[in-house]
């Protein structure tokens, strides 16, 4: 697990962590049709909204794109507002592992931690 109380994110941009683009990059090593993890925020969820994670080889022009360590992260400029601020961050502990977004606009979130409300 990183601990993203060291990264620095400047306002309204989002910051993949070293784990989080390690495993990115690990996971497109494996998906040779595939190039980038698109990230996005979607309505629903227990909490009003939830963090989308797709494998995809299809970028927007408008797409803010988030590139370390041999890895590819897009977000599109809506779910851009709602995570401004936020890192991206892989956690591999006793519970499992996965990505899990550290998003400072977030007021409530649920016990999954892939909804959240602001």
């Amino acid at each position: 697990m990183t601990d993203t109380a060291e990264i620095v994110v400047p306002e309204g941009e989002v910051v993949v962590s070293p784990a989080a683009a390690k495993r990115v990059a690990k996971i497109l090593s494996g998906e040779p049709d595939m190039d980038a993890l698109r990230v996005s925020v979607e309505g629903g969820g227990c909490s009003g909204f939830s963090y989308k994670f797709d494998l995809t080889n299809e970028s927007q022009d408008d797409d803010v794109v988030l590139e370390s360590e041999g890895s590819r992260v897009l977000i599109d400029p809506i779910s851009l507002m709602y995570m401004g601020g936020s890192v991206i961050d892989f956690v591999d502990d006793l519970m499992g592992q996965s990505f899990q977004i550290k998003n400072p606009n977030a007021t409530a979130s649920c016990g999954c931690g892939t909804s959240f409300s602001i």
